[in-house]
């Protein structure tokens, strides 16, 4: 019977991790999504086709011209954030004013746009390509954990503080709050609110490819990575649209529920019961877990 306890703790521990270190994906793309839109108030569709590009730019980086994974890295990151700087200042910009629907659609054809260019240049196999942390385990609670998942975890944590000292102690950050409350009255104030904005979308597009870069070597540097957004967008309905905080419990949340599904509930449970928890937590909770008002800005 002890052996039994021992191994079931073990096994909830590793489920746990792994649920963890998969939600921690799923929050920091959502978190990537709420900065954005936060800002512009357009839902940025692309965004997991840009976590998708990094990762088959970091795999020719390391595995085809043979840099380093901590030169790939920094690398990968600078250029998904001017990527998505220049977006948002020459493709978002031109559409101000618009409905929001306009910039839906304009992101869900940049999104195909990046899709089928990759498709075109690096063709459709999948492929990986080494980290440091590859084929390396640690055992935490008598739990075998790969460390990569551990490094995701941590790398989570360290963008999520990052990003709160950043919003909440910086001139810059708080600019980008005020901005992302009112944007007429902080232009009026001084701030340049289309530069910050371009700023953000660069931010989100730098969390992006982290998590790409992280995740491909696990599932593997594939075309259908982007659908990694759609969980990120369950997550953020789930914890509540247009919180960061909701954005990273809905990623946590959605991360462990797949977990565990997948293990003490029948086959097929695990890509289903996320959306069956979102349904309940909807009609209890509207607005999501902790989710905010929202109007218009004017």
């Amino acid at each position: 019977m002890g052996a039994f306890d021992s191994a079931s703790l073990s096994q909830f521990v590793q489920l746990g991790l792994q649920g963890v270190s998969t939600g921690a994906i799923y929050s920091l793309v959502a978190l990537g999504l709420v900065l954005g839109y936060k800002a512009t108030e357009v839902l940025n569709f692309a965004h997991g086709d840009v976590l998708m590009l990094s990762s088959f730019a970091a795999w020719y980086f390391i595995a085809e011209a043979g840099l380093s994974f901590w030169f790939a890295l920094p690398l990968v990151v600078l250029l998904a954030a001017l990527l998505c700087w220049l977006l948002e200042a020459r493709v978002m910009r031109a559409i101000v004013g618009q409905p929001q629907f306009a910039g839906v659609m304009l992101t869900i054809g940049i999104g195909f746009m990046i899709r089928g260019g990759t498709s075109m240049v690096f063709g459709p196999d999948s492929r990986s390509y080494p980290t440091p942390w590859s084929g390396r385990t640690t055992t935490l609670g008598g739990a075998v954990v790969a460390d990569l998942n551990l490094v995701i975890i941590a790398a989570a944590l360290g963008v999520t503080a990052l990003l709160f000292v950043f919003l909440q102690r910086s001139a810059l950050g708080v600019a980008i709050q005020a901005s992302s409350q009112n944007q007429l009255a902080s232009y009026l104030c001084g701030v340049r609110v289309k530069r910050l904005n371009s700023l953000v979308w660069a931010i989100s597009g730098a969390i992006a490819a982290l998590c790409g870069i992280l995740l491909a070597p696990i599932s593997l540097v594939d075309l259908s990575l982007w659908f990694v957004m759609l969980k990120a967008l369950a997550a953020l309905v789930l914890g509540g649209f247009g919180s960061v905080p909701g954005a990273i419990l809905g990623g946590l949340l959605i991360g462990l529920i797949e977990q565990f599904s997948g293990v003490y509930l029948p086959d097929g449970f695990k890509d289903v019961m996320p959306y069956l928890v979102l349904i309940a937590v909807l009609v209890f909770f509207p607005r999501g877990l902790i989710g905010e008002a929202h109007g218009r800005r004017v």
